[in-house]
């Protein structure tokens, strides 16, 4: 029997070290005894614990003989623990609480890949002239997280592919002037947007552009004055300033009348917006139809002006007496070989008494090719000249009559054979004449005079009327009466008399009453007041004054 408890000391020995290697534990939960110990095995345990260093040869014992395996083959093989010890261990070491784990700090993400933009959008050219190229466009569509740093444009001339960037620094608009181009090279441009991710793919323009002024349709503005005819006097400077349009410069010429202008007589300065034509002092041989034509390319517009230098008109080719008759004569003559390159308005007739040689006006801005002068003094002879007229004034010298008229003392009537149908008139109504002194009574009618006294009446009355303060305002009516009637303005009832602020004027029946810069307290009942010696008539309109409308923006 003393044997018996080593196989118990061993496998109470061995039972912890497997349950440490299967979950090593903070505290092991105790080894379940498979079957009481007797009361024996107590000492050879406590000897057992007390001298580990003697058991382990005991282990290896069994491996120096075969005598001795079977001994030590046999505590290996304990009986297994009750399947209810075995959970009982494991809820153990489920209740017992974890140890708590240090966090963690968060991994950073990946930073993105740096990746160019899309290409630019809508690029085309803006303006051009004959030195540069004005193009836009519109920024990427996609343009990434890396943001966009600037453009880039780059041009090559047509047919190469050597393209090279125009501008030293990123363009951060989407606008740019190429400048410093020579007039007629066609060029190809690019623009390409860059970030950090590099070059974003070109945009191009479609076509290659031809370095030069945009054609623009040519046109004349011809100033209102010179749509009509426009008349100068010989010895006038004339300058006269046409404008036009047109781009590129257009190239200006000048005809007259169909043919080329004479350089001796014209002058003609151009400049990219207006052409000037010069005449230093006019003469008749000035005038005519100018014509100015402006040209772009295939495209051309012209405009013309009537240009008539005038002068006073030569006297009449002839003028005669064409017949006497008691205190009259009848003169005849025709018009004039030069009229001064105008139109003849009337001629003027004068008298002379051979005895004093004096002339005398007789008829001025007369119309007619004839004239009967009358009133003439008995048994005195007289003659006659006559001058021309026309928009430059009376001729300086006048046609004469070759011979003279006489008025007879004895009164007698001297006939013609030759008598126009005016003399005839003239014949008829001196012989009424005659008859109504040889003998018929001729008593005129009895007028009475018609009375024209008229209280005053207002013909149009004043209208109501509202205005902004500060904007001058002005109240019109109209009255008739006679004798002339007196006008006089009140507001509300109380007479403005001479007050500054209103002006006051009656014209012709007209009466207006201008209020200049009205104020707040301008508006109000205003009447007018016509009053002769027959009575008094009035009428009134109601004026409002208000303020001005102020924009929200300037409010604030």
């Amino acid at each position: 029997m003393p044997t018996k408890p080593a196989p118990i000391k061993k496998a109470a020995k061995k039972e912890p070290a497997k349950k440490e290697e299967k979950a090593p534990e903070p505290a092991p939960a105790p080894e379940p005894a498979p079957e009481p110990a007797p009361a024996e095995a107590a000492p050879a345990a406590a000897e057992a614990e007390a001298a580990p260093a003697e058991a382990a040869p005991a282990e290896a014992a069994p491996a120096e003989g075969d005598a001795a395996a079977p001994a030590a083959e046999e505590p290996k093989a304990p009986t297994p623990p009750p399947a209810d010890a075995e959970a009982t261990d494991d809820a153990a070491a489920a209740a017992e609480p974890a140890e708590p784990e240090e966090p963690k700090a968060p991994t950073p993400p990946p930073p993105p890949p740096k990746e160019p933009t899309s290409a630019p959008l809508d690029l085309f050219v803006e303006d051009k002239n004959d030195t540069s190229v004005t193009i836009i466009w519109s920024q990427p569509e996609t343009i990434g997280v890396t943001g966009l740093d600037g453009y880039t444009i780059e041009v090559c001339k047509e047919g190469t592919e050597d393209w090279k960037a125009v501008n030293e620094d990123l363009q951060k608009s989407c606008r740019y002037v190429i400048k410093n181009l020579t007039t007629g090279d066609r060029l190809k441009i690019r623009v390409v947007a860059v970030n950090a991710g590099g070059r974003s793919p070109p945009v191009a323009l479609p076509e290659a552009v031809l370095v030069k002024e945009v054609a623009d349709r040519p046109k004349v503005r011809l100033p209102r004055f010179l749509r009509q005819r426009y008349v100068a006097y010989v010895g006038d400077k004339i300058n006269l300033t046409i404008p036009f349009t047109g781009k590129p410069k257009p190239v200006v010429s000048w005809t007259k009348n169909g043919t080329p202008l004479d350089t001796k007589r014209v002058n003609i300065r151009s400049t990219d917006r207006d052409s000037i034509l010069f005449i230093r002092a006019s003469e008749r041989d000035d005038s005519g139809v100018y014509e100015m034509c402006v040209k772009v390319e295939d495209f051309e517009d012209k405009a013309s002006l009537t240009l008539q230098i005038v002068e006073l008109p030569g006297p009449p080719a002839s003028v005669k007496i064409a017949d006497t008759w008691g205190f009259n004569v009848a003169l005849e003559w025709t018009p004039p070989s030069d009229n001064g390159n105008t139109d003849i308005t009337g001629y003027t007739i004068q008298k002379a008494d051979k005895k004093t040689g004096d002339w005398y006006t007789v008829l001025d801005h007369y119309h007619r090719l004839n004239a009967t002068v009358s009133d003439l003094i008995m048994g005195n002879t007289y003659k006659f000249r006559v001058f021309s007229e026309n928009k430059c004034g009376i001729s300086e010298e006048a046609a004469m009559t070759k011979t003279e008229a006489t008025i007879q003392k004895t009164g007698s009537v001297l006939f013609s054979h030759n008598l126009t149908f005016s003399t005839l008139l003239l014949l008829k109504s001196f012989v009424i004449l005659n008859f109504s002194h040889s003998g018929i009574d001729y008593k005129p009618p009895d007028y009475k005079e018609h009375d024209f006294s008229e209280a005053p009446k207002f013909t149009t009355s004043l209208s109501d009327r509202s205005t902004t303060v500060g904007y001058s305002t002005k109240l019109l009516c109209s009255v008739r009466g006679h004798p002339k009637p007196k006008i006089e303005w009140m507001k509300n009832q109380m007479i403005i008399g001479d007050d500054p602020k209103f002006r006051q004027i009656t014209v012709q029946g007209i009466c207006s009453l201008e209020i200049r810069k009205p104020g707040n307290f301008d508006g109000g009942v205003y009447t007018c007041r016509a009053k002769n010696d027959h009575g008094e008539s009035t009428v009134s309109c109601k004026l409002e004054v208000k303020q001005p409308v102020i924009a929200d923006a300037e409010k604030k």
